[in-house]
């Protein structure tokens, strides 16, 4: 668990409670929150269907409902990372209505796109409100 500040944006980041032991604990710690950010590995081909179900079945949960969801698909720096248009279709992003949904295909590596990611998060923090 890390917590960063920039500008009046509060984050909490679960760092490797991705791996299939934490995920029971996702909802507790999205609960009251001013967005959801979910990294995919872009990269992990394989991966993504698990991913894809992890996510609509976090976005179930009532405490949850109506808060923006940030899609963030990482390692673009990797020749085999899928395209934002196949992330976003494998993902299923278009079918969720009930919220805003936005999809960034970032490198934390190289850190591309990581300012537009800490923009959106500005935006969308309670204090920028």
């Amino acid at each position: 668990y890390e917590k960063s500040y920039k500008g009046k944006c509060d984050d909490k980041a679960l760092g490797p409670w991705g791996q299939r032991r934490f995920r029971t604990m996702w909802e507790r710690y999205c609960r009251g929150v001013s967005a959801i950010v979910y990294v995919v590995d872009a990269a992990d081909r394989d991966g993504v269907p698990i991913s894809r179900t992890e996510l609509h079945d976090l976005l179930t949960k009532p405490s949850l409902s109506g808060i923006p969801l940030l899609v963030l698909g990482n390692k673009i720096d990797k020749s085999e990372a899928l395209s934002k248009q196949a992330l976003v279709d494998q993902l299923g992003l278009e079918s969720i209505s009930d919220r805003e949904v936005c999809c960034y295909m970032i490198s934390c590596k190289d850190s591309v796109n990581i300012d537009v990611v800490i923009d959106w998060l500005i935006k969308h923090s309670r204090s920028a409100k």
